[in-house]
């Protein structure tokens, strides 16, 4: 099956379309990565969605016109994908969606909100969808993350040592080869929103990690950060921008006087890698594969590294996966696997009482025609 698969993190800069062939084989699931597209928000509907997420508040009438909005930004990178990447042959499309809202207290997630309506995407590509992938887990009473975690352990299944995935989105979360997952903070979350808050908007990152390359870690504003009660929480455990956001920043920096934005950015920077190593180090890691928009700031992998000595660390790309496109096939696997009737989620990952097959399935232009359930769960994913 021709699978397109459609993810945005928590970053929101741009959506991005991986497409895979994707077959049962016996016990394997084989994917074959066709390439991926990305398609930058513009800037009035990133600056919407950033006025949106807490801390800001919203009304009802801009959720729906978010919803829809994202949702015909999603259709148009779908239709982008089957076109460049599939030669219009795709069969299914798998859309995380936009998440704007992840209810958690403390260690018990209560609901989770991904907007970007799949009709949309159904209406200008033809062909089913396969979206809301996170609410079934919880309602089974995990934490709706980190779904990445299966494909993980497929992924990984055999490798010597004990390989941890590690994806350093705008939240990073790790998987460990027995099933655990989660949250481990912070990835570029903050160090995104002081970017963009240092240069009024200016910057929406830290490229390449200059700002933090030329700053100097403040020890004091990082016990500080370090001191917030989320990274003492048991597995599993996920967060969000609804607690690592610019105001989170804000408070641990309130009487600090006036700090040079590079001394604040090194220190953000400092801080991901601080509590990602000490998560990595409570798995007993021998090796981190690590992915997602953080791979690309030198300083932060600088930082990780010299926090991890003994343990090899190395991005998805040197593993076949390109670390840039690798939630949006591991999105595209999910869909497949919904579309086979097959469960999606590992309960050791996210806390569920059960698997359960994710996600909600809008039918494309020709009704719903799903293939037969697969008889057989695969063990490994291989890539070819």
């Amino acid at each position: 099956m021709r699978v397109i698969g459609l993810m945005s993190g928590t970053s929101y800069d741009a959506i991005d379309a991986a497409a895979a062939d994707l077959e049962l084989v016996g016990d394997s699931l084989v994917l074959r990565p066709l390439g991926m597209v990305s398609e930058a928000y513009d800037d009035e509907l990133r600056e919407a969605l950033a006025a949106a997420l807490p801390p800001g508040t919203t009304s009802m009438a801009e959720v729906c016109r978010l919803d829809t909005l994202v949702g015909q930004a999603f259709a148009a990178a779908a239709v982008r994908a089957d076109h460049e990447l599939c030669a219009g042959r795709a069969e299914l499309v798998a859309s995380h969606g936009q998440t704007v809202y992840h209810w958690a207290t403390g260690a018990t997630v209560h609901g989770t909100l991904q907007i970007g309506q799949p009709a949309w995407i159904a209406e200008a590509t033809g062909l089913p969808v396969v979206a809301d992938f996170r609410p079934r887990d919880i309602a089974a009473g995990g934490q709706g993350a980190p779904l990445v975690s299966l494909v993980d352990l497929l992924w990984l299944r055999g490798r010597p040592g004990t390989p941890v995935a590690l994806n350093l989105g705008g939240i990073a979360n790790l998987t460990a080869p027995d099933g655990t997952a989660f949250d481990t903070g912070p990835g570029c979350a903050l160090i995104d929103a002081a970017a963009r808050g240092f240069s009024g908007g200016r910057l929406s990152y830290d490229a390449d990690g200059a700002l933090a390359a030329r700053g100097t870690v403040r020890e004091v504003l990082l016990e500080r950060l370090l001191a917030e009660p989320y990274y003492a929480l048991p597995p599993p455990k996920t967060t969000g921008k609804e607690l690592f956001h610019l105001g989170h920043l804000q408070d641990a920096l309130a009487g600090s006087g006036t700090l040079p934005a590079e001394d604040v950015v090194a220190t953000l920077t400092a801080l991901t890698a601080r509590t990602v190593a000490d998560a990595v180090r409570s798995m007993r890691a021998t090796e981190v594969i690590a992915s997602g928009g953080g791979t690309r700031n030198p300083v932060l992998l600088g930082m990780l590294a010299a926090a991890l000595p003994g343990i090899a660390l190395r991005t998805s790309d040197e593993l076949g996966l390109p670390s840039d496109a690798k939630e949006a096939y591991a999105f595209a696997v999910l869909g497949f696997l919904t579309a086979h009737g097959l469960p999606g989620t590992v309960p050791a990952s996210t806390g569920a009482r059960h698997a359960r097959v994710l996600g909600s399935v809008t039918p494309g232009r020709g009704g719903l025609r799903l293939p037969p359930p697969a008889e057989e769960k695969p063990v490994r994913l291989v890539l070819e």
